[in-house]
């Protein structure tokens, strides 16, 4: 039986201590466990665009997805994705991607790397230390290589040109072209996937992005459903929270329920103000 919904999973950090926008090792262990028990299958971008476009996904499925591109997505998430066999997405800001050798991880002998809190990734990223927090080259082809995470576009520098007084649009041309010749020279390839800096986009940048080559734009808004003839321009993400694998799928089963999926986000459209339909 194939899905009518498949809900995108949004996380950023996974690190000890939790923290905002983190899930603990244990939480984010135990949401992958239940997803296994309950006989869920992680997509693929190219499956979940195929999903949008013609449907055919398997009834239980979701799309997991990180933003940003933090190196504990290296050290904690991906072994713990190896562990249960499941697959994720990262959309990483490749002005932030370093080179260097690979850093150890979960399971090696090795110390592990400090994995800092977010706002303190933020703080080490606008001194020019984005290196301590954020994912290496070599991390990012390993990962590529080992079939757990594939890699897209969250732009050159996640900066919101909306907020300052410039040209946004000439701004935004010029992240898209950066973060696509970044992609393509250190990968060898660019998607036609794109996820938004801070949740922010509008009429213009969707066009922008459209021309520049993207397609499939994910957003950060959670309360619409992901269908098989839905609108790649609008893709709907939900932030999983530092919670238990039981919190999470009673989270996915309301999100991918035909029948609830539709109330359900229509009353937290209507409590948030928010007027968007899907």
């Amino acid at each position: 039986m194939a899905a009518d919904i498949v809900p995108v999973l949004m996380y950023h950090h996974v690190r000890p201590g939790g923290g905002m926008i983190a899930a603990t090792p244990e939480h984010f262990e135990d949401q992958l466990r239940w997803l296994a028990r309950h006989g869920y299958r992680t997509l693929s971008t190219d499956e979940f665009t195929c999903h949008l476009r013609q449907g055919g996904a398997p009834r239980r499925s979701v799309l997991i997805t990180f933003d940003d591109g933090y190196l504990d997505n290296w050290v904690y998430a991906a072994p713990l994705l190896r562990r249960y066999g499941m697959r994720a997405t990262i959309f990483v800001v490749t002005g932030w991607v370093g080179q260097g050798p690979v850093r150890p991880h979960l399971g090696d002998d090795r110390a592990l790397p400090e994995t800092p809190e977010h706002h303190e990734c933020e703080r080490r990223i606008d001194r020019g230390r984005a290196d301590e927090v954020i994912l290496r080259w070599s991390e990012i082809q390993a990962l590529r290589e080992q079939g757990l995470m594939e890699f897209h576009s969250h732009t050159h520098t996640h900066t919101r040109w909306d907020q300052l007084d410039v040209d946004k649009n000439a701004h935004m041309q010029d992240e898209l072209a950066l973060s696509r010749d970044a992609l393509m020279r250190n990968l060898g390839e660019v998607s036609d996937q794109l996820c938004w800096p801070q949740g922010y986009f509008d009429a213009d940048y969707i066009r922008i992005a459209q021309d520049a080559g993207f397609r499939h734009l994910y957003t950060t808004r959670a309360f619409g459903r992901n269908r098989p003839g839905s609108d790649p321009a609008s893709i709907f993400r939900f932030a999983v929270r530092d919670t238990t694998g039981a919190s999470l799928g009673r989270r996915i089963h309301v999100a991918a329920n035909p029948m609830l999926a539709p109330v359900f986000n229509g009353w937290k459209r209507w409590k948030r103000g928010q007027t968007y339909v899907g």
